[in-house]
């Protein structure tokens, strides 16, 4: 056979061989693709923290009954029904930090209230014998 004869078919050759290494690339690709995928979709974080407050019922009464009566009375009322709450969310994927350290993380409440009541009470009566 003359060289000529044997191109076309050498040619046909190298062809199929391209198109089989670009089917094993692309199926390598899809296995690559099946396997990351759903890896990825997993990295998910939730967070749960319910808070709960009562009721709050404060009730004060003052009353100043009958003659000559006299009353100093600093009424003051504090009350806090909340919850004190700290949700920290840390995700590490794909970071190249080793692990995570929290100092002072907390919550609190607080709740410190002052009331400074001066009395002066005196008693100022003019009062006459009439005879």
């Amino acid at each position: 056979m003359s060289p000529r004869g044997d191109a076309p078919k050498c040619q046909a050759e190298e062809e199929v061989g391209k198109l089989k290494k670009l089917m094993m690339l692309a199926a390598l690709l899809a296995m690559l693709a099946m396997a990351a995928i759903p890896a990825i979709g997993q990295v998910t974080q939730e967070e749960e923290q319910e808070g709960e407050a009562g009721d709050l019922d404060q009730s004060f009464s003052v009353a100043s009954e009958g003659d000559n009566s006299t009353q100093c009375a600093g009424i003051q009322g504090a009350g806090n029904t909340g919850n004190a709450q700290n949700v920290t969310d840390i995700l590490q994927y794909g970071s190249t930090a080793d692990e995570f350290e929290f100092e002072e993380v907390g919550s609190t409440i607080d709740v410190s209230p002052t009331s400074t009541t001066t009395c002066d009470q005196q008693v100022n009566q003019a009062a006459t014998a009439a005879g």
